[in-house]
């Protein structure tokens, strides 16, 4: 009997090992993953002395470097820099103005010269002058056609795997999730959901 128990206790894993198995199979079998999965099972499992109710659980991401890639610059401002230029027509001033001058012409380093206010002045120009439904409209479409300089792979498809696999696990055990970040809530709320999941 004795010799029973010892083999079903060698060869069947742990219920921790066995969760860490079938779910985060992009992550690296490691501490950080181990962490993440017994986190999920402490705090969702009724009886647990860190058990959370459904309704208080709740993650929140950053979006730029953490859920999708933040190299060689943010992707809002890639937008923003095709929305200007696309604009441009209608713009003759941009010709002589800065930072618009530098960027019609392709010269990123002058165009950003200016700093933060050179990159607000581009960023607020490519919202300017429309509606919130208008914006969403110039957005979706600049995603469904837009590549990443680096990679030539649509900007939707430039996210990390890891953390999309990361905010299922999380919904399948009743965390609501978030996105926290720095970046514009308009042009977000417009991939958020279809790429992350996360409703607007």
């Amino acid at each position: 009997m004795f010799m029973a128990v010892l083999l079903y206790a060698c060869c069947v894993p742990s219920a921790t090992a066995v969760a860490a198995d079938d779910v985060l199979t992009s992550w690296n079998d490691g501490p950080s993953k181990k962490s993440i999965v017994e986190f999920v099972i402490a705090t969702t499992t009724a009886g647990s002395p860190n058990f959370v109710p459904e309704r208080e659980r709740i993650a929140t991401f950053d979006n730029d470097g953490t859920l999708w890639a933040e190299q060689p610059a943010y992707f809002q401002l890639f937008f923003a820099i095709d929305r200007v230029k696309a604009l441009a027509p209608e713009h003759p001033e941009w010709q002589t103005q800065e930072p618009f001058a530098s960027l019609i012409k392709g010269d990123m380093k002058a165009a950003l010269a200016g700093g933060e206010k050179a990159l607000l002045d581009i960023v607020m120009a490519s919202h300017a002058g429309i509606t919130t439904e208008e914006f969403d409209w110039v957005v979706r479409e600049w995603l469904a056609t837009a590549r990443h300089p680096q990679t030539g792979r649509p900007y939707t498809k430039m996210v990390f795997q890891p953390m999309l696999e990361l905010l299922d696990y999380l919904r399948a055990h009743e965390f609501k999730t978030f996105i926290v970040s720095g970046g514009g809530i308009e042009f977000m709320r417009v991939f958020a959901e279809d790429v992350y999941g996360v409703p607007p």
